[in-house]
């Protein structure tokens, strides 16, 4: 069957345009992939040589991270440092599985491994992964719930805390930072910007060829407006993200994308994710949907028409979380614990999550904004609010409806 992964956002610019979050439908690995999956598992059984390792008088905390090298040279270069620095006689070690679910997967193979060796201990303390790979593996109870224990586990607002693509994770996972797909507009042309879906809808077709996405097959935040737009016009939001899957609901998807064929008509097809912030800033189109965090490393690189404002519409547009989640026999759980707690404090979120990266904070933004600057804190929320990113950011559909859409897409749209 067709792996279907997410690629974490990757926030230095000139990668950006390639790297940013899309999912992708592959059935065999390419050489590279290949390439990059040997490259992975090497990494990661060095760790099981370094926990056999003695250290003199010191205690490795192992982290293994998804995602794209950024998330490797965030702990290893922001997170570790500072943690050591707090704690004499710890090192930190973070070692990446490469992008997607299929990086989660590798951490899941690992651990899964471990278990059925019947290893008293597993040599992986700390796990970033993706809303997939943590409800499978709080499925086959390889994670240990560890929310309650820490201060910081008081301070998550969001359902993605709880709920991971329809399964229930409450407990065992952190939300490390949200990413979310936005409208992106110029309001020189966009006086008043549609607030719903059906609002977009009129507008479309009152100013042709000024709204501008890039498909189902260019890139994450095309695929993301799909969502919305099926989730918005189906009457099914609130299933179609927590479930039952219901195959006999693809009746009423395709009619939703039956809708989304006449909207074509009125729309720009662009040419990837940093296609359409390109033909924005250059007043090619006039709005369209957008990764926010992308669309501010662009602001300030000066590569944006500082004037362009972002809008997050209603019923809302999907993001998605990156969790931080410990091994049910992590050989430091306590240490994990106390790391992680670390890393989603209000400082931590503020100096590392926002400033470096331009991605919404894990916790509740309330507890960051008193850690941040006016200007930082106004750079990233005052064209969407904390409570407008609470309502209207929503998570992607389960992977069976999710599957769906795509296939309707282009069996309904396209054909």
């Amino acid at each position: 069957m067709p792996c279907w992964y997410f690629r974490a956002p990757y926030p230095r610019p000139d990668a950006l345009i390639e790297a940013r979050a899309e999912i992708e439908v592959i059935s065999n690995y390419t050489t590279r992939e290949k390439r990059m999956k040997a490259r992975s598992l090497l990494l990661i059984a060095a760790l099981g040589i370094a926990a056999a390792t003695p250290a003199a008088a010191q205690t490795t905390l192992n982290v293994v991270t998804a995602g794209d090298q950024n998330m490797v040279d965030y702990v290893n270069n922001y997170l570790g440092p500072k943690f050591e620095a707090m704690n004499p006689g710890v090192k930190v070690r973070a070692v990446g599985t490469g992008p997607g679910d299929s990086g989660s997967q590798k951490i899941y193979e690992k651990l899964e491994a471990q278990n059925k060796a019947g290893s008293a201990t597993w040599d992986v303390d700390v796990a970033v992964v993706h809303q997939r790979g943590a409800a499978t593996m709080v499925n086959e109870k390889l994670l240990m719930p560890y929310r309650n224990d820490i201060a910081a586990g008081k301070l998550v607002s969001r359902d993605t805390a709880k709920n991971a693509l329809g399964a229930n994770v409450d407990g065992y996972v952190l939300p490390m930072f949200h990413s979310q797909i936005a409208f992106a507009y110029n309001p020189d042309v966009v006086k008043a910007p549609p607030k719903s879906f059906a609002e977009l809808n009129d507008w479309v077709k009152k100013n042709p060829k000024q709204f501008g996405y890039n498909g189902v097959k260019g890139g994450m935040s095309g695929v993301g407006f799909v969502m919305g737009w099926v989730a918005a016009n189906s009457g099914m939001g609130d299933k179609l993200e927590k479930g039952p899957y219901d195959p006999a609901a693809k009746a009423t998807i395709d009619k939703s994308l039956a809708g989304l064929k006449d909207f074509n008509q009125y729309v720009v097809m662009t040419p990837g994710n940093a296609g359409t912030l390109d033909m924005l800033n250059r007043g090619e189109i006039a709005m369209g949907p957008v990764w926010v965090d992308m669309f501010y490393t662009w602001m300030a690189d000066g590569k944006m028409n500082p004037k362009v404002k972002l809008e997050l519409p209603s019923p809302g547009l999907p993001g998605q979380p990156m969790y931080y989640v410990i091994p049910a026999k992590a050989a430091n759980a306590a240490l994990a614990k106390k790391f992680i707690d670390f890393a989603e404090s209000p400082e931590v979120q503020a100096q590392g999550i926002v400033k470096q990266f331009n991605w919404y904070p894990g916790i509740d933004p309330q507890y960051v904004q008193s850690k941040m600057s006016p200007t930082e804190w106004n750079k990233l929320f005052t064209d969407i609010t904390p409570a407008q990113l609470e309502k209207n950011g929503r998570p992607f559909p389960l992977s069976q409806y999710f599957t769906d859409i795509v296939e309707g897409y282009e069996r309904v749209v396209l054909k």
